[in-house]
């Protein structure tokens, strides 16, 4: 009878060579059931740090709450609320930037990592919804994670909930004064110089950039010593496509314009539901107002030549942008 082929189990016994046998090396588990073990060691880790995540998760809310039950949180003295605005506000608006407008940013590196700074933009789309991607667009792909402070129209703070929730997001009013405080304090600024002269234009003047007032922004930046970043906005313009103005209800309703769109009022609510475009917001090179003495803020000629340079650069990239533009949905 032939001598039996012995594979060794244990590895730690003793081995005695059978004579007229031969030695058998023991034969490695094949690579799929290896990684299965593997995996079957490594999911219990898995799931207890998933299972930690989750923890923090829960208690963060939780504390987050009891500060707000108990009005122990901070809001500055424009009654901005960082806390709010980092975990409420940014949440219901990240899912519209990243999923519904896919917006994409370029050129964030020109906004400064500190300091103050002026940044201005177009204006468009019927309802302010550009301003808000534009605050979302600093504050997730800044490196330093940067809030924008924009300034609003009166009419935004005579809303009663809107109030509420554009100073706890950071805006406050658009006047000089108090877009000077900001910036000396190091804060980011944001502008829409078109006011409502852009964001209610007719379809067929889209993209094209509306007066840009008496340079205000320009002379509060002097005034601060604080770069003026221009900022172009493409895909705001065709979210609700305004086709017509219903002068009469505006004046009835005591706002500066009433809108026909394609869907809105004829179908209501659903009419409200913005289209789905594709948005690009770009930040081009800024410019210094450093250099300038500080009765340069007074200086009309100076403002106006600011000013046309800060359109110019603005509308020129505009046009860049929508020749580089394969859709408006896409």
């Amino acid at each position: 009878m032939a001598d039996a082929k012995v594979i060794p189990f244990d590895e730690d016994r003793p081995r005695r060579r059978v004579a007229g046998s031969r030695r058998v090396r023991a034969v490695p588990a094949p690579e799929p059931v290896a990684e299965a073990v593997e995996a079957a060691v490594a999911e219990p880790a898995a799931v207890e740090s998933a299972g930690a995540a989750w923890d923090r998760r829960i208690a963060g809310g939780l504390a987050f709450l009891r500060r707000r039950v108990t009005g122990d949180y901070e809001v500055d003295e424009f009654g901005y609320d960082k806390e709010l605005t980092d975990q409420v506000l940014m949440s219901l608006m990240r899912p519209l930037f990243d999923k519904y407008f896919r917006v994409e940013v370029k050129g964030i590196e020109n906004i400064p990592a500190e300091g103050g700074a002026l940044i201005v933009a177009n204006h468009s789309g019927t309802l302010p919804l550009d301003g808000l991607m534009m605050q979302v667009a600093v504050h997730d792909h800044h490196p330093a994670q940067r809030h924008l402070r924009l300034l609003a129209a009166d009419l935004v703070f005579m809303l009663p909930v809107v109030n509420e929730l554009a100073r706890k997001a950071g805006h406050t009013l658009a006047c000089s004064e108090d877009a000077q405080r900001l910036l000396e304090a190091g804060e980011l600024v944001g502008v829409m110089p078109e006011g409502f002269k852009g964001i209610g234009k007719p379809f067929g003047d889209r993209y094209k950039l509306q007066r840009f007032g008496r340079g205000g922004f320009v002379s509060t930046a002097l005034r601060a010593g604080t770069p003026i970043v221009p900022c172009s906005i493409v895909g705001a313009e065709e979210i609700y496509p305004m086709v017509g103005n219903a002068k009469t209800v505006a004046r009835l309703l005591g706002i500066p314009y009433f809108p026909i769109t394609p869907t809105f009022p004829w179908l209501g609510p659903l009419g409200a539901v913005p289209l789905p475009t594709k948005w690009t917001i770009q930040f081009g090179e800024p410019i210094a107002t450093d250099g300038y003495p500080p009765e340069a803020a007074e200086d009309p000629m100076l403002m106006f030549n600011l000013t046309d340079e800060v359109r110019e650069q603005i509308q020129h990239t505009l046009y860049k942008l929508l020749v580089q533009r394969r859709s408006v949905f896409f």
